[in-house]
């Protein structure tokens, strides 16, 4: 049996809604929820672009990623100067070292896959440039296996080649369970978190642009009695739903006349308590991107005692394996086309974030008379000392 809304019950039977003598409720259900597409482009517009939250986040991460020092090992020995290390300090003509990693970032944590290319003119003269992911699509072979990129700016498509050391472009993914080629965005975790997030702001803005009036039952009780005309009835209907239905028009006030009565029934900003509801969403978001909630000034969260050791958890379980898993790639595919038994790695040492943990490091490799000065460099990352030669 097929029943259509607006209905009511007349003993067993259901009968269409009526004009009533005792009066007249309109009731509003929720429909249902719309949530954002899980696209790159829906992801940093709605994301990045709209939310303050992701907004941060995103930055937070791509900025203290980017300012981790690089080193780079040949066999084991560290290198001060090499061609490498001057393409990854400037990558192009138009970006900084600093400002293509931080671009890197960005893509691979607002649509999980990075994507670099190197243009070469020869040993001397390479860049390195990167494709935006809602351009790229990644073309396989008969067996699944990726071969190319194809990337679309406008009309113009061009075809890169992946998987040769050195050459065409890169790609980088973070896992996705249910796709072989493309990365998942550590931001369609939250897509649920972003979008209540989103739609709270919108809600309190359009009760304030509406004097923040309440939402309510209109009732129709009329002292002499008698019943709306068909003509009355239905033009209330359509003025309820047209004119104060919506997010948009939250809070409009309604001219209200023979017999019309207002009756406030809908929970008020401070019932439904968005502030919490926003800040609970904003957690979320926090937590799929592993930023720390204390970081981002989000109340509410005491997960970390203070906000030095929530720093500390950001950079260790954060930042630095980020780094790490791009400077592995780096070198598996950069490597051989400037030599054999090439590494790149992060400058620990460095990172200004971690100076406590540091200075632990040296006091009790300092207080340990067990060992000899060369091990004690060993065990804080440093060779042996250069001693000068016997005459």
């Amino acid at each position: 049996m097929k029943w259509n809304w607006p209905w009511k019950r007349d003993g067993g039977r259901i009968v269409p809604e009526g004009k009533s003598a005792t009066g007249f409720v309109a009731l509003h259900a929720a429909g249902e929820a719309h949530w954002t597409r899980r696209d790159y482009a829906a992801l940093a517009r709605e994301g990045f672009m709209k939310n303050p939250v992701v907004h941060r986040s995103v930055r937070l991460i791509s900025e203290t990623a980017s300012a981790v020092p690089w080193l780079l090992y040949e066999d084991g020995g560290e290198l001060d100067t090499h061609p490498l290390l001057d393409l990854l300090d400037r990558p192009n003509q138009r970006q900084a070292g600093g400002s293509f990693l931080e671009a890197l970032y960005g893509h691979l944590l607002l649509s999980g896959s990075a994507y670099v290319e190197i243009a070469s003119a020869g040993e001397d003269a390479r860049e390195l440039h990167l494709l935006r992911p809602d351009r790229v699509s990644v073309l396989t072979d008969a067996a699944g296996w990726p071969t190319a990129l194809d990337y679309r700016e406008g009309s113009a498509k061009r075809r890169v080649g992946v998987g040769v050391a050195g050459e065409g472009a890169l790609q980088l993914s973070l896992f996705h369970p249910l796709d072989d080629h493309y990365g998942f965005a550590p931001l369609e975790a939250a897509l649920m978190a972003l979008d209540i997030h989103n739609a709270a702001g919108r809600w309190n803005k359009a009760l304030l642009d509406n004097s923040a009036r309440p939402s309510g039952a209109l009732v129709y009780a009329p002292k002499e009695g008698g019943n709306l005309s068909d003509e009355q009835f239905d033009r209330l209907k359509a003025e309820l739903e047209d004119g104060y239905s919506g997010a948009a028009r939250a809070g409009r006030p309604l001219l209200l006349e023979g017999g019309l009565d207002w009756k406030a029934m809908g929970l008020t900003p401070k019932d439904m308590d968005f502030i919490e509801a926003k800040h609970g969403a904003a957690r979320d978001i926090a937590l799929a991107f592993g930023v720390p909630p204390m970081l981002l000034g989000i109340p509410g969260d005491n997960t970390y005692a203070n906000y030095q050791e929530a720093n500390r958890a950001f950079y260790r379980m954060t930042v630095l394996p980020l780094v790490a898993r791009t400077a592995k790639e780096f070198s598996a595919w950069l490597g051989q086309a400037f030599g054999e038994g090439l590494k790149l790695w992060y400058d620990a040492d460095l990172v200004e974030g971690l100076t406590a943990e540091r200075d632990a490091l040296w006091a009790r490799v300092g207080a340990a008379s067990f060992l000899s000065d060369d091990e004690k460099r060993e065990m804080v990352g440093y060779g042996p000392r250069q001693r000068p030669a016997r005459a």
